[in-house]
């Protein structure tokens, strides 16, 4: 089973499938078509498409700079956060077109919850953190909200250590803790996608070892992508793997393929770390 290559022609920008298409999962919860993002005059996205299928976890791997957190963030539409950032193309999901300017952005992001680098709680308790999102969505029983708390944390593979601090807060946790707490407060809304951006990057061996843990529990209910750094980290928890270099979507394709037999050069070589 060899993966699709996205290659470009010369002096134009359409990305042609120049080898057999690997057999994927029919199910997709996402799909990215042509998506180009610009920062002012300058274009950091070009032309990705790109699927992203139900119980799936797809990573985004590619050197520092080359778009994986931009285009990541576009799914849901982060981007429109920044001034000066606007993006073409369509995002499909659920037969909608997220990209339509008369889309709610709040209900895109409710389905479509996010997870930053840095681990982010608000200055609140561990109870607040996570029944924030429910709240500001109108749910104000707390009967109601206590079993969305416990349900989340449980999820997130918390519950056992908050479990009897519940209402301390949560800038007393540590890194790892505080990660899964925000990934808790991401489940809180029942979203069907989680955007992960390189949630592992600033925890220690063993906080990074639970995320990973936690994703591989995740893909059962949630579609998952994650921009990641570490190749390793990739390997061991994606089951397809996207690479971009200078905002360009090079190779997607079965995880097991891009790392054993990628059919385009600049792949193999940042993977068998002769990039450069």
């Amino acid at each position: 089973m060899v993966s699709t290559v996205l290659k470009k022609e010369e002096n134009s920008s359409i990305y042609l499938v120049q080898e057999t298409p690997i057999e994927l999962p029919k199910e997709m919860a996402i799909e990215t078509k042509d998506i180009n993002v610009y920062y002012g005059k300058n274009q950091a996205i070009h032309k990705v498409s790109l699927p992203f299928y139900k119980n799936q976890v797809t990573a985004l791997i590619g050197p520092s700079g080359c778009g994986k957190s931009t285009f990541l963030r576009s799914i849901n539409r982060m981007n429109d956060e920044i001034q000066g950032c606007r993006m073409e193309g369509e995002i499909l999901y659920n037969g909608m077109n997220l990209n339509e300017p008369n889309v709610n952005v709040f209900e895109i992001r409710k389905r479509i919850g996010m997870v930053f680098q840095r681990p982010n709680p608000f200055p609140k308790s561990i109870f607040e953190n996570v029944a924030f999102g429910p709240k500001h969505h109108g749910i104000k029983n707390k009967h109601v909200l206590q079993e969305i708390v416990e349900k989340s944390l449980k999820k997130a593979a918390l519950w056992e250590e908050v479990k009897d601090r519940l209402h301390r807060s949560a800038l007393n946790l540590s890194g790892g803790q505080q990660q899964r707490l925000c990934i808790a407060r991401a489940i809180a809304m029942e979203p069907d996608v989680l955007l992960l951006d390189e949630p592992a990057s600033a925890l220690d061996p063993i906080s990074t070892g639970k995320i990973e843990e936690l994703i591989t529990e995740l893909k059962k209910d949630y579609t998952v992508a994650i921009v990641t750094h570490s190749m390793h980290q990739a390997a061991r928890i994606s089951d397809f793997t996207a690479f971009f270099y200078m905002g360009e979507l090079i190779e997607f394709g079965e995880t097991k393929d891009i790392f054993t037999n990628p059919q385009h050069k600049q792949t193999e070589d940042y993977v068998t770390g002769n990039f450069g």
